[in-house]
């Protein structure tokens, strides 16, 4: 058969080729589409996780710790008040004029020179009149007591009754009181003669003099300035008022350095001797007795002292910046970081405020970690994250502010 070359014959194979790309292209972009439909979802699932995450992370705070130490050891400083080893006002003890005076102000003295004379004439008088007394009281008792045994003799001989003898003896007895009354106005008289003699009770200095010849002293005038004052320099005593927060510092044998305003730039040493042991309910003070040797009089009685007091390291507990303190409902508290990352509010008590920093003794110990500038909404139980490079900090010393 002949074909025919304007007749178009169907082609069936040609569009089943066709209609297997289509679907093919079709399936492919359908498959690439949901490819990338799936990439984006699972890429913005993984952003939504991540953005979770970063917003829980910023949610908890990050703290910087520091690491607390013994405070540092530093001074106490205090007032003190120097007193001589001795000293002693010397008042008349009897009454009368005065004859001389042998020594003034500034004259070194020893125990038993004569300072001053009372007129001794009265008092001589009376004294020999004590003494005649004596004798003659004395020359009754004896002829009394040989009467008495006489009158022994005779009531045993029935010569004289027994109530002669009987009153005898009360005579003889009366005799014996009398002479001792006679013995005690002699030593009266004695001691009232040696009062007229002023003389120094100790090896010392005359610091002061208010008598002068022909001035009438009287016996008792409590009124009166005393007529010498003598001192004991060889050592002088410091008495020191100390704080009762500052009692504690007080040791037995402990050294004090001082310094007086005449000697500037010198360095004095004292030795404690004697404490209160008890704080004074009116100034809250406990009173220190320290002592000096002064042989060379360098220091003087009564001058003012400015008593240095060395403090240990430690001995005031920690040292803490201002910066960690925070002041709730509780009172002063720090924050400090648990195990579990959990903050813990730690209430301290104050020993000394420098300023910048303070001590505290009670609640916190050497070697201790704190929150450095806390926030303010920071809260018991709140959990933290701590800034690991922060944790080698130290604290900061007085005078000095931390950073956040």
């Amino acid at each position: 058969m002949r074909n025919d070359p304007l007749q178009v014959q169907p082609e069936p194979a040609r569009d089943g080729q066709v209609s297997k790309k289509l679907r093919k292209v079709l399936l492919i972009g359908v498959s690439l589409f949901a490819a990338v439909a799936l990439g984006g979802l699972v890429v913005r699932f993984a952003h939504a996780g991540e953005t979770k995450a970063w917003t829980q992370q910023q949610a908890v705070p990050v703290v910087q710790l520091i690491t607390l130490h013994a405070a540092k050891g530093g001074n106490v400083t205090l007032p003190g008040q120097a007193q001589a080893l001795y000293t002693a006002t010397i008042n008349a003890q009897v009454t009368g004029y005065v004859q001389n005076w042998f020594t003034d102000i500034g004259t070194p003295v020893k125990a038993g020179q004569l300072l001053a004379q009372i007129d001794p004439r009265p008092y001589q008088a009376a004294l020999d009149q004590a003494k005649g007394a004596l004798t003659r009281d004395s020359a009754n008792l004896t002829e009394a007591q040989l009467d008495l045994q006489r009158y022994q003799s005779l009531v045993q001989q029935d010569a004289i009754s027994a109530q002669q003898y009987t009153t005898q003896q009360a005579l003889a007895a009366s005799d014996v009181g009398i002479v001792q009354t006679d013995k005690a106005a002699v030593e009266t008289a004695q001691i009232n003669l040696s009062y007229t003699r002023i003389v120094a009770p100790f090896d010392g200095i005359v610091t002061s003099r208010s008598v002068d010849v022909g001035q009438l002293v009287t016996a008792g005038n409590t009124s009166a300035p005393p007529l010498f004052t003598v001192t004991d320099q060889s050592k002088l005593r410091i008495y020191v008022q100390v704080p009762q927060n500052d009692s504690y510092l007080i040791r037995p044998d402990m050294t004090a350095n001082f310094t007086v305003p005449e000697y500037p730039g010198r360095l004095f040493s004292a030795q404690l001797v004697a404490s209160a042991e008890a704080i004074v309910s009116t100034s809250g003070t406990q009173e220190v007795q320290f002592e000096i040797d002064n042989s060379d009089h360098l220091l003087k009685p009564g001058e003012y002292a400015t008593m240095t007091f060395g403090v240990a390291a430690g001995a005031r507990g920690v040292r803490v910046p201002v910066a960690a303190l925070m002041f709730r409902d509780q009172g002063m508290l720090v924050a400090m970081v648990g195990s579990d990352h959990k903050v813990k509010m730690q209430p301290v008590h104050i020993d000394q405020d420098f300023g910048s920093a303070v001590d505290v003794d009670v609640g916190l110990r050497d070697g201790d970690k704190v929150i450095d500038n806390p926030p303010d909404a920071l809260r018991a139980g709140d959990i933290v994250s701590v800034d690991e490079s922060s944790e080698s900090a130290q604290t900061a010393p007085a005078g000095h502010r931390r950073n956040a």
